[in-house]
């Protein structure tokens, strides 16, 4: 018996991706005397205490939190800091809260995906082969008795979460779960416990303050002048360390940007609000100053006016970006193009790797003036072990593919440059680029991949094209009769294969102007046999 297919999932339509709404630079505070150095941590454990406070109170108010009990925590931080103070250190705190319960409800849609996926396969018999839309049951009876176990787990776990989102509970770590836990294993993370201690307690520290529009140079709280000086207002009960007028500390370092640092100048001369957030680099024993401040939003391409003269399809993988140019048709021209990158090693240089690879990218579609089309991409739900069980390779690969990194860098660094950003949905794309465009691309001095006929299938998609290459013909006969079986452009495309119409003007590949009143008749041609010659005869007679 047949397997029944299951059917194919709705695809969703392409889009224009909006660009960045604000920007974000950062720099080294040079220059600095012990003396900085001293109140910047005093200042920064201070109002680090002060925020763990402010954060274990939102997280007892749970869902009963409003604006009264907003204000009242506001005024009891006012007394021990500032007014502006308060102000950051709540605002923080709200979005703290809001990104822990965000991250509760991506943890409940994982546990009830692998719930769903273990009762699927234990439903099974034992030994039971899967398919390729469907898992099938367990291999040996005693790990389909250890996944009844599992199954039990992660329903308390399921539980537990869904009455913790009930309730309005959160579990929150200031500085990090991972730091906290690498507490009880230095040795596996190289440290000692001093080295450890530094580290934790320089992550909870809060220096950070946000913009004001009006006030001088964009922030009352954290000011820097266009030349570079950097002050800091001081909380109240640390006040008696300023060394300027109004309890502010003037820091002997000074600070330069060189990254929009016109832009960034231009919005401190003018008052125009700019956010900065000061931290310490263990490590290094460096301190960076960060300023960041929102921007017009800016105005999206219609999708028409993207798709005009093309785009560029991109492919995403573990370990290049495949990439083929696409004319208006959604035919591929000219040869594939691999933009590499190694995602091994530190945090550092896997950035700079997926940075130089945008770079070339973007380069390449400027030099083309083209759109680029890249795939809608989440893997949030597909690198659980229920799904891809002993496929621990494939599971390593796809947790370690930065796609929404790097579609946010590709959309931030195309925006600068000029270049929309198309996205489609990624169902599919591998399988039926593979299908109709991989083999038909290979030659004998070409090896088309897997990937590259991905790349051609996402941007077809994006053109608003079938990714199939033709389709059927006609069912009664194999003319132009009834349509034309190519559904890659319109009937007014001169591009296409087939009847053009009759354009008045100068034509290179066709006769004059005027002559083109029978060409679309196959048969109107200088034959014998021809029906007009037939008629000339009978009019002889």
């Amino acid at each position: 018996m047949a397997e029944r297919r299951k059917p194919l999932r709705a695809i969703e339509a392409p889009f224009a991706v909006l660009g960045p709404s604000g920007v974000a630079i950062r720099t080294r505070i040079k220059g600095l005397t012990p003396e900085d150095d001293e109140v910047l941590r005093r200042v920064g454990a201070h109002m680090g205490s002060l925020a763990s406070k402010d954060l274990r109170r939102r997280c007892m108010d749970g869902l009963e939190h409003s604006t009264s009990t907003w204000a009242e925590r506001k005024r009891a931080l006012t007394g021990e800091s500032s007014s502006r103070w308060a102000g950051s250190i709540t605002k923080a705190t709200h979005d703290q809260w809001a990104l822990a319960r965000r991250a509760q409800l991506a943890h409940i849609h994982s546990l009830e995906a692998g719930i769903r996926t273990i009762a699927h396969r234990l439903s099974l018999p034992a030994g039971e082969k899967g398919s390729k839309r469907a898992p099938g049951g367990y291999r040996t009876r005693q790990e389909w008795f250890q996944k009844t176990r599992r199954l039990h787990l992660l329903g308390d776990r399921l539980a537990a979460e869904r009455a913790d989102r009930e309730a309005g509970r959160v579990h929150v770590v200031r500085g990090g779960k991972k730091p906290a836990r690498n507490r009880h294993n230095l040795k596996a993370v190289q440290l000692t416990e001093a080295e450890w201690r530094q580290r934790w307690e320089a992550s909870r520290w809060f220096l950070q303050a946000d913009g004001e529009s009006g006030k001088r140079f964009g922030n009352e709280t954290v000011r820097v002048t266009p030349d570079g000086q950097v002050s800091i207002k001081l909380p109240a009960p640390l006040a008696h360390l300023a060394n300027s007028n109004h309890g502010r500390y003037v820091l002997a370092g000074s600070v330069q940007f060189h990254h929009r640092g016109a832009e960034w100048a231009d919005r401190a001369v003018l008052n125009r609000a700019v956010a900065y957030r000061i931290n310490l680099d263990v490590t290094r024993g460096r301190w960076y100053l960060t300023a960041s401040w929102t921007i017009p939003p800016v105005p999206t391409v219609p999708l028409a006016q993207a798709r005009r003269g093309g785009l560029v399809g991109v492919d995403t993988n573990a370990d290049h970006l495949a990439a083929w140019r696409l004319d208006g048709h959604g035919n591929p021209v000219g040869e594939p193009r691999r933009f590499a990158y190694d995602l091994s090693g530190t945090a550092s240089h896997r950035d700079a790797q997926v940075r130089h690879a945008l770079t070339q990218l973007l380069h390449w579609a400027q030099q083309h003036n083209l759109t680029i089309a890249i795939e809608d991409l989440d893997f949030s739900a597909e690198k659980t072990r229920e799904k891809h069980g002993r496929r621990k390779r494939f599971r390593k690969l796809i947790s370690g593919m930065p796609v929404a990194k790097l579609r946010a860098r590709l959309v931030s660094m195309a925006a600068e440059l000029g270049i929309s950003i198309i996205a489609v949905d990624p169902a599919y794309t591998s399988m039926w680029g593979a299908q109709h465009w991989q083999k038909p691309l290979t030659s004998t001095t070409r090896k088309t991949t897997r990937h590259d006929a991905a790349s051609i299938a996402i941007g077809r998609r994006a053109l608003g094209h079938r990714i199939r290459r033709r389709t059927a013909p006609p069912p009664a006969h194999q003319s132009d009769g009834q349509r034309h079986r190519t559904t890659q452009a319109g009937h007014d495309a001169r591009g296409r294969e087939g009847t053009r119409p009759c354009i008045p003007g100068q034509r290179t590949r066709s006769d004059c102007a005027g002559c083109g009143a029978k060409a679309g008749d196959q048969c109107a041609q200088h034959r014998s046999g021809h029906a007009t010659e037939h008629v000339q005869l009978m009019l002889s007679l």
